[in-house]
């Protein structure tokens, strides 16, 4: 062996020891749930993808499709899941939560979060930041993730962020549309309405930085006449961002943080002329409902309502 690598060697296995023991892995209950650690992955995958099918978990995480086939089973046993032929190949089977498997999955799912909160909260905000990006690192390091690909950092905003989404998103769509001024007010009073009436259990801006700067962002707002539909709002993602997949790591923290939050429906509005953002919403499930054209932000457009049902 190395003499160079001898001491890094002995780092690297003393890390793997103690996060694996932080985590839990090595319980049969996996955060003293009902379920194992690789129990309770198939479930999130089975909760955060439409419609998959065996092949598609067992691709993703890597694991025998025998043994995943098991798991399948004693969820189906258990009443969590249920499966059908998919519409277009009867020789495709689609795999889907039933209102018990999502509540097992929302519990765990709270368990998680409380784990990684407790795990913040014991460290300042520098040392957060620190270390979500050392996570990043190992990350892209370690797992060999496309490099192409630069890791980002989902953080709730805090003091100065309005100001620049206000800015980013009128040069933005001022620069790409030709929107005018009354774009900017738009943002402003939108903006300005979600710091007056923040609701912290039920709303959330989420800002998504790559290096350590803001590339991209979007919000999540209760709607102000139904209490049970909450509203996806202002994604927007930096042209140099674009393709890196942040887009959909926000829209999907907007689904994960709406069903939690107990949220039936979310909606959103957006223009037909941003066909990137409507790949997004497709591919997350969302369906267009309804189209509507008006005069905005001194343009002819065609407004679209686009849903997801959450239970």
């Amino acid at each position: 062996m190395s003499d160079a690598l001898a001491g890094s060697i002995q780092v690297f296995r003393r890390f793997n020891r103690n996060y694996t023991r932080f985590l839990g892995t090595l319980s049969d209950r996996y955060l003293a749930s009902d379920f194992s650690l690789t129990e309770g992955r198939v479930l999130y995958e089975l909760a955060n993808r439409q419609s998959p099918n065996a092949s598609d978990i067992s691709e993703e995480l890597g694991i025998d499709k025998g043994y995943l086939s098991r798991i399948l089973r004693k969820f189906e046993r258990a009443g969590l899941l249920r499966k059908r032929m998919a519409s277009d190949d009867a020789r495709r089977t689609q795999l889907e939560l039933t209102k018990r498997g999502r509540a097992a999955f929302d519990n765990l799912n709270r368990l998680s979060d409380e784990q990684a909160r407790s795990a913040l909260e014991s460290a300042g905000p520098e040392a957060q930041l620190a270390l979500i990006r050392s996570m990043q690192s190992i990350e892209s390091i370690v797992l060999k993730n496309d490099h192409r690909i630069r890791p980002h950092l989902l953080r709730p905003h805090r003091i100065g962020d309005m100001g620049w989404i206000v800015q980013r998103e009128s040069i933005g769509y001022a620069q790409q549309y030709g929107w005018n001024a009354s774009f900017e007010m738009f943002l402003l009073k939108l903006t300005a309405d979600f710091l007056e009436n923040f609701d912290s259990a039920r709303e959330r801006c989420w800002i998504g930085e790559i290096d350590g700067q803001n590339m991209g962002h979007v919000f999540l707002m209760k709607d102000r006449h139904d209490p049970s539909i909450a509203r996806l709002r202002l994604l927007f993602v930096e042209p140099a961002a674009r393709g890196q997949g942040l887009g959909e790591a926000l829209v999907a923290e907007c689904i994960r943080f709406a069903r939690t939050a107990g949220y039936r429906k979310l909606v959103l509005w957006t223009q037909s002329i941003l066909k990137a953002a409507h790949r997004i919403y497709e591919r997350a499930g969302f369906r267009l409902i309804k189209e509507e054209p008006h005069r905005s932000w001194g343009q002819e457009l065609v407004g679209q309502e686009w849903e997801l049902e959450l239970k």
